[in-house]
């Protein structure tokens, strides 16, 4: 069974160190770079879909979350309260979405700005148990691809359409395979906000979202506050969790008071609609660690190419053709040091996509040989041409490593 944490040691991609703590693993320079352009690719795909950015901190003032309703609903998962003094107290949030309220009630709004669709790659904070906490996986801190959309009652169906793209679309650039899909219900016994009106018109709305598509039904799996669409994932020992989620939210906007100028004149309160396309940046490396065993699609492998002379008179032109994959946008190291045969094993090894090998032929022609991570050699190219194939590979997202 492919283990995301033995993979992660030996990747060198992150570290758990008990000075650090359990469940707040620290991401190593290759880790690092993979995740950087994994939430670079994000962040282009919601921007072109619409979605603004913003930044928020981490932890708020004790009222905020008692407005919000999770000091009432969702204390037992977060962090005790930080207490400055009587009247000055915070707490490190268990989720973005009051600080997404915030923004939203920052000034006055029309109907001809919805839907507004608010986004943020922030940090959240939950204590979880320590018998729950490994690698990836389970973690205390939580760095979530988050946004809240917020639009008008009769726009929710074809927002939650957009979002079903949008997320299929990053599955598949990511090489995220789903095991199916959840509609999470109220169920009995627990506490909901709201009532039966507001809790039937959002499980509807979903459900109508979820027309043609196959799904089961997850009673008592629902936030506190709106049913969701939970999208599954299953990891190498066969565990389901949640990769993606669309969750309906008719509460908060009540909650802070939220509303809009409507075509009418008047006020009207949005819905919030919650979405995640990926999840958490921890989960999600935890499956796509395990998924492609560490070979990563070329656009996100920390290192994408490796620049190997053959002897000490191919340095200049290996360093010189290693620099000009850097100016490309490419990350690109050179190795030296043992045998031309060793370097390449172990190129393939730490799962980098190409080694670009320069002997004494390849230098005079101007020309690079190519060893692909899964064994296969190409012929030997122009250096540019080279270039311009592994650039155009990363840029296009592709899963494959040749055109």
């Amino acid at each position: 069974m492919v283990d995301h944490r033995r993979l992660g040691r030996e990747l060198e991609l992150f570290h758990a160190d008990p000075l650090s703590g359990a469940g707040l693993p620290i991401w190593l320079p290759a880790g690092a770079a993979a995740r950087h352009s994994v939430e670079e690719y994000v962040r282009e795909l919601e921007r072109q879909a619409g979605y603004q950015h913003v930044y928020s901190p981490p932890l708020g003032k004790r009222e905020l979350f008692e407005l919000s309703g999770h000091l009432g609903y969702f204390a037992d998962d977060m962090f005790p309260v930080l207490r400055l003094s009587a009247d000055d107290e915070f707490v490190l949030r268990p989720a973005l979405c009051p600080h997404h309220a915030l923004v939203y009630r920052a000034r006055g709004r029309s109907y001809r700005e919805l839907p507004l669709r608010i986004a943020e790659l922030g940090g959240m904070y939950r204590p979880e148990r320590s018998g729950v906490l490994g690698g990836l996986s389970r973690v205390r801190a939580i760095s979530l691809n988050d946004a809240h959309n917020f639009c008008a009652v009769e726009q929710v169906g074809a927002e939650v359409a957009e979002i079903l793209d949008l997320i299929r679309t990053a599955h598949a650039a990511l090489g995220v395979r789903p095991a199916g899909f959840r509609l999470s219900l109220r169920g009995p016994g627990e506490k909901y906000v709201g009532d039966d009106e507001m809790w039937n018109r959002a499980e509807n709305l979903l459900r109508e979202a979820l027309s043609g598509l196959p799904y089961v039904e997850a009673a008592g799996e629902a936030a506190f506050y709106g049913p969701k669409i939970d999208i599954q994932i299953l990891d190498g020992a066969g565990r389901e969790s949640t990769i993606s989620t669309i969750q309906l939210d008719f509460d908060k906007p009540a909650r802070f008071d939220l509303s809009y100028t409507d075509s009418s004149g008047g006020r009207s309160r949005p819905v919030m609609v919650h979405r995640s396309l990926v999840g958490s940046m921890e989960r999600l490396f935890a499956y796509l660690i395990e998924v492609h065993s560490g070979a990563f699609p070329a656009w996100y492998a920390p290192v994408q190419v490796q620049v190997l002379p053959v002897g000490p008179e191919q340095f200049d032109a290996a360093e010189a053709f290693r620099r000009d994959c850097v100016r490309a946008g490419l990350r690109a190291e050179l190795v030296g040091d043992g045998s031309l045969g060793a370097r390449v094993r172990v190129a393939a090894q730490r799962r980098v996509p190409y080694a670009a090998v320069l002997g004494a032929r390849e230098v005079a022609a101007g020309q690079v040989a190519l060893r692909l991570r899964d064994g296969r050699a190409v012929e030997p190219m122009a250096a540019p041409d080279a270039l311009r194939m592994i650039a155009g590979i990363v840029a296009a997202h592709s899963a494959e490593l040749l055109p």
